[in-house]
């Protein structure tokens, strides 16, 4: 059974899809089965794969409205070895049409158990925002991995995230967690991202990874490409972050296991 792992923050621009394709590729390398799922409208994780999102015929959205399988609209990444389930512009029908059926918060969780058993990790790119699309991918995820950036606001943000955390733990998905909180953009000559960063430590201690996303030229560039960093410059200090956190993430999920 696949690890389900949602990326999620309410605040955009903070990494989270860069964040997600670069940790499926890098989990991908480590010989790790992945399985993106793409539920943001935008469809920023289907670029970032190589995948041209206004030619698809199957997306996300045909899964959680339709009932279609959604080994149906599985594709793989062009570069990355792993596989995508992905979104465009018609993810917003989704989103609007969603919230008139009964159960709605859990279209994904059913949608996910016909391929977990496939993936040793899923992880799904939410929507910067806490609509009816992220409450799926929360109802239907094991853990939530946060990316942010260390400042004054996104701390804000993730009081709140943690707040609907709670809720969903008390009803729809009694198993979720924070699974970690990863730290990007971050330039450590930046006294207030530093002082920030101690804060996270000492609040949430092991739930912060101990890896750190720098600030990238290459990580940036990536997604114009179509490509994870690690096909783009594999020697970038970006690239090489996200291999250091798949390794971080192999060794916790190994030791759970044990």
């Amino acid at each position: 059974m696949g690890r389900i792992i949602a990326i999620a923050n309410q605040k955009g621009g903070v990494g989270k899809t860069t964040t997600c394709v670069n940790l499926a590729a890098s989990l991908a390398a480590t010989h790790r089965r992945v399985l993106v799922v793409d539920l943001d409208p935008q469809g920023n994780a289907t670029m970032g794969c190589g995948v041209d999102k206004a030619e698809l015929e199957t997306t996300i959205c045909d899964v959680l409205l339709d009932g279609v399988d959604i080994g149906a609209a599985v594709v793989p990444a062009a570069e990355g070895g792993f596989d995508l389930a992905p979104s465009n512009q018609s993810v917003t029908l989704a989103e609007v049409e969603l919230v008139k059926q009964s159960e709605r918060e859990y279209q994904l969780r059913r949608a996910l158990q016909a391929v977990a058993a496939d993936y040793d990790y899923i992880l799904i790119d939410c929507p910067p925002s806490l609509n009816i699309l992220t409450v799926n991918a929360l109802t239907a995820a094991d853990g939530v991995l946060v990316p942010m950036q260390c400042e004054y606001y996104a701390l804000e943000g993730l009081s709140a995230l943690m707040n609907t955390i709670e809720q969903l733990r008390g009803g729809a998905n009694r198993k979720l967690r924070l699974y970690g909180i990863l730290r990007t953009m971050f330039d450590p000559r930046n006294n207030l991202a530093t002082e920030v960063s101690s804060q996270l430590t000492e609040h949430f201690g092991d739930r912060v990874f101990r890896t750190v996303i720098p600030r990238n030229v290459r990580l940036a560039e990536a997604p114009s490409f179509g490509r994870p960093a690690l096909y783009h410059d594999k020697y970038s200090r970006g690239a090489l972050a996200y291999l250091a956190l798949a390794g971080e993430i192999n060794r916790r999920e190994a030791t759970a296991a044990a």
